[in-house]
């Protein structure tokens, strides 16, 4: 399962899942977009076999019935590739009066991950892989006082601070993965400086210098969206990839998929363990990896 497979990373991440022969599930917002992103994948893949299914990360209600018609269909979930996401818009708040960036990229991802956790547990050797992005080392941790960013709004600080959730939360879930002793991985990946359409939105929606100029830099000397897509396709997907791993270009911004090393270690523990309460405080949605597998063992 896929978010946001109807463009960009989310497409070629599930045309090399179709290609691999799996059944994907297309998880989108614009099932307009949907629709031609499943005709184009199709003449690629001919044969594949997708699945749209509406979700839009920015409503908590719309999570949750996506994740009910995906669980009634499928009880067993061996990939989920929490791919989808903006990037430095102008302020807004999410259906839920979440600040629209942490709540699409991180906490929509959050809830959606423990609403499928009982299919993802079922999974002989399930992976989850979220993605960050390079931005994340230039991320605040949330805080627990002012995590929707009130007064304090800025376009890229809010995407540094949604995309050093998402690292923490990709951590923080292969830790708890461990601990309840259950044989599914959490890993980070992320695609370097990639040309997608997600510049273009920036640049429109964030109406700002920084934004038009990372459009330009990204047309000019940017990776093409087959390439990013890599790292988060081998971290779902490479046998010798292991949970609490970080998957990006081998030069930061391009180059092939690798390994990479994990750093800002300091306080990590603590500061994902913030993140968790205020994920599911501000949710109402408890994310207990050990209950979940207590109760598919009992």
């Amino acid at each position: 399962m896929i978010t946001g497979a109807n463009g960009g990373l989310g497409l070629w991440t599930a045309r090399g899942l179709a290609r691999a022969g799996a059944h994907v599930v297309m998880a989108v917002r614009n099932l307009e977009k949907a629709d031609r992103a499943r005709t184009w994948l199709l003449d690629k893949v001919p044969g594949a076999s997708l699945e749209v299914v509406e979700l839009d990360l920015a409503s908590l209600a719309s999570v949750r019935k996506a994740a009910d018609g995906i669980v009634a269909a499928h009880a067993v979930i061996d990939i989920l590739v929490n791919n989808a996401g903006l990037m430095a818009i102008s302020e807004q708040q999410t259906a839920d009066g979440f600040e629209m960036q942490f709540g699409t990229n991180h906490l929509g991802h959050f809830a959606l991950t423990a609403h499928l956790l009982g299919s993802i547990l079922r999974a002989p050797a399930a992976r989850v892989v979220t993605v960050s992005s390079v931005a994340h080392h230039f991320g605040l941790p949330v805080n627990p006082r002012n995590p929707h960013l009130h007064g304090n709004y800025g376009p890229w600080r809010a995407y540094g601070q949604s995309k050093l959730a998402n690292f923490h939360f990709g951590l923080g879930l292969d830790k708890r993965f461990r601990a309840a002793g259950v044989a599914a991985a959490s890993l980070v990946a992320h695609p370097g400086y990639t040309r997608t359409d997600l510049y273009e939105v920036s640049a429109t929606h964030g109406r700002g210098p920084t934004q038009r100029a990372a459009r330009r830099i990204v047309e000019s000397a940017g990776t093409s969206v087959r390439d990013g897509a890599r790292p988060q396709l081998r971290a779902a997907t490479d046998p010798a990839a292991r949970g609490g791993e970080f998957w990006g270009p081998r030069f930061m911004m391009a180059g092939p998929p690798v390994r990479l090393p994990i750093l800002r270690r300091w306080r990590m523990d603590r500061i994902i363990d913030s993140l968790w309460r205020v994920s599911e405080r501000e949710t109402g949605v408890v994310l207990d990896v050990g209950a979940v597998a207590r109760s598919l063992n009992g």
